[in-house]
C-alpha cells in the first residue's frame, strides 16, 4: 500500500531536512569517491557511493542522448523517482515504467535521464539523492538551470517533499498519484508544477493531491493538475507516454 499524505511526510521531511546538510559536508570534505563512469550513449546501470555524515550509495540508470559524446552542449536533466513495486536490487525493474522505459526504446530523448532505485522496503532518502545528484552535475555537462523532477506513486510523494526542501533545484515538477501537506504548499510557489491523478484511484484518494495544487495557486503559485476521469491508480502510463510533458518540460528554466 502507497504511503498516505501525513505518513509520508513525517518519513521524508527529517530525511530531506538533512540532505543541505550531507550536501554542504560533501563539499568541504571533498570526500567523494571520485569513480568515473563510462559515458556511453543509451541507458546502462551505475552505481555511486561516497561519504557525508554516513555511507551513501546508490543504483541507478543513467540515460545519455543520442549525440552526447561529441555534442560539447549542456544537457537538460529528468530525475525519475519510480513506485513502491520497483524498489530491490534488480534495476531491470525501473525500466517498467516513465521516462527510463521510453529511453531504454528510444535514444533521440532529449534529455539525461537518472532513474535512482530505493532498496527494498526503503523510500527514497533525501541524503541519498541529494549527493547523487550532485555527483551527476559534477561529471556530467547537465544545465543546472533545466534540472526536472518526476515520479509515481510512492516516488511522486518523494518528488513533492524533495521539491519542498530544495524549492530553488529544480525548474519544473511533475508529481503523479501521490500529494501532500498543504502546509508546506508556498515552499513551492516558484516552481511550475504539473500533477496527474486518476479520478477513481483507490490508493492514493485525489483529494489531498487537488489540496495541495489549489494551495500552492493560493500563495502565488504556477501549478495545475491533469484527471484522468476513468482512471485509477496507475495514472502514469498514460501520463509517461504524452509528449506534450516533456515539451511542458522544456518550456521551463530555473
Amino acid at each position: 500500500m502507497e504511503p498516505s499524505v501525513a505518513s509520508a511526510h513525517e518519513t521524508l521531511i527529517p530525511r530531506f531536512l538533512r540532505s543541505a546538510i550531507c550536501a554542504v559536508v560533501l563539499l568541504l570534505a571533498g570526500c567523494a569517491s571520485g569513480q568515473q563512469w563510462a559515458l556511453v550513449e543509451g541507458q546502462h546501470p551505475q552505481s555511486f557511493e561516497t561519504e557525508i555524515t554516513k555511507t551513501v550509495s546508490a543504483r541507478f540508470l543513467l540515460f545519455l542522448p543520442e549525440g552526447f559524446a561529441n555534442d560539447g552542449r549542456k544537457w537538460p536533466l529528468i530525475v525519475f523517482l519510480h513506485g513502491s513495486g520497483e524498489r530491490g536490487s534488480d534495476l531491470e525493474k525501473v525500466k517498467i515504467h516513465g521516462p527510463p522505459m521510453i529511453a531504454e526504446k528510444r535514444k533521440d530523448v532529449p534529455f539525461i535521464v537518472v532513474s535512482p532505485q530505493a532498496e527494498a522496503g526503503r523510500n527514497f532518502e533525501g541524503d541519498e539523492v541529494t549527493a547523487l545528484l550532485d555527483e551527476i552535475v559534477r561529471q556530467l555537462p547537465v544545465d543546472k538551470n533545466r534540472i526536472y523532477l518526476t515520479g509515481l506513486s510512492m516516488g511522486g510523494f518523494a518528488t513533492w517533499a524533495w521539491a519542498v526542501q530544495e524549492p530553488s533545484r529544480f525548474a519544473a515538477i511533475a508529481p503523479i498519484a501521490a500529494g501532500w501537506t498543504t502546509e508546506d504548499a508556498c515552499k513551492v510557489k516558484g516552481i511550475p508544477i504539473w500533477a496527474f491523478h486518476g479520478a477513481k484511484d483507490g490508493a492514493v484518494p485525489i483529494g489531498p493531491h487537488q489540496q495541495m495544487i489549489d494551495a500552492v495557486n493560493a500563495c502565488g503559485g504556477n501549478a495545475k493538475m491533469t484527471v484522468y476521469p476513468e482512471g485509477d491508480h496507475d495514472s502514469w502510463t498514460a501520463t509517461y507516454a504524452n509528449p506534450e510533458l516533456y515539451e511542458w518540460f522544456l518550456q521551463h528554466h530555473r
